[in-house]
């Protein structure tokens, strides 16, 4: 039987921009890209968009060895 771990995701882990700035649309690809390379896969993402200040929060999970 496979078993996972799980990790918590954040815009605010994003180094870019500042505490509350905008993140870019590049920024948001490198850092779940980042993620995806060390073997994370995103199982949920909600986007929230605020006075233009766009920030997300999801969860990502991969096999544990």
């Amino acid at each position: 039987m496979k078993r996972w771990e799980y990790r918590f995701l954040d815009s605010m882990d994003i180094e870019e921009g500042g505490f509350l700035a905008v993140k870019s649309r590049d920024a948001i690809e490198n850092y779940l890209n980042g993620i995806g390379e060390e073997g994370w896969e995103v199982v949920n993402l909600d986007f929230v968009e605020i006075e233009g200040r766009t920030s997300f929060v999801g969860i990502a999970k991969r096999e544990k060895a």
